[in-house]
């Protein structure tokens, strides 16, 4: 199998959802998929594009309001990633988010981030990554933020743009509605090139929580 052909059983783990509702997806048309006789296949960029078409409202003030930053991010977990490989920046900033009273399982954070990652990439392009992932021994959601100052080249980006901006997010079991909004928030803000640009070239951590904190 091609490595970027996904079976119902991989897109299933990555969305988080049961095998039967992305069979149920592929029979109704709802996400992209294509039949190999009676076995349905996906196509690991299109499944990528149709996520982010999904997590991404026409604008921010409709999760805005349930969305915020000040509750779920503080900015002691805000850092100046310093490795330039995915691998390392994930662990590093994984390490950071894991300070968190949230987290109850640091090694089962980093362990979850990285097989989320190696199944399929959470860049979304234009410079940002937003890994992220639910878990039980996770108490509530809780995000950290990393601005890579040596761009991070081998994320898989459907735009061929290094990684200089990441949004590590974990989630409770049972918060997936919370889950996906805060994603499509972030999505959504980040799509502002001078908010992008100011994170980038901000010299201290606080700085980017401000702007976050601003939107």
């Amino acid at each position: 199998m091609e490595d970027d052909i996904l079976t119902i059983e991989e897109v299933a783990k990555y969305l988080r959802v049961s095998d039967r509702t992305v069979y149920e997806w592929a029979q109704k048309g709802e996400i992209p998929a294509g039949k190999i006789g009676t076995v349905w296949r996906f196509k690991k960029a299109d499944v990528e594009k149709w996520v982010n078409e999904k997590l991404s409202p026409s604008s921010v003030q409709k999760v805005e309001s349930e969305i915020q930053v000040k509750n779920i991010l503080s900015p002691d977990r805000v850092v100046f990633v310093n490795h330039s490989s995915q691998r390392d920046a994930l662990v590093e900033l994984a390490g950071v988010l894991s300070t968190a009273p949230q987290i109850k399982h640091s090694k089962e954070l980093v362990s979850e981030i990285l097989k989320r990652e190696e199944l399929m990439s959470t860049a979304v392009g234009r410079g940002i990554a937003i890994p992220h992932v639910r878990l039980s021994s996770v108490t509530d959601l809780v995000m950290a933020v990393g601005i890579c100052k040596k761009p991070v080249e081998d994320f898989q980006t459907l735009d061929d743009t290094p990684v200089q901006i990441l949004i590590m997010i974990a989630a409770a079991y049972n918060q997936h509605a919370y889950y996906l909004k805060t994603i499509s928030y972030f999505s959504a803000m980040l799509k502002k090139p001078e908010l992008r640009q100011a994170m980038i070239n901000a010299s201290t951590p606080r700085e980017v929580y401000d702007l976050l904190i601003k939107g």
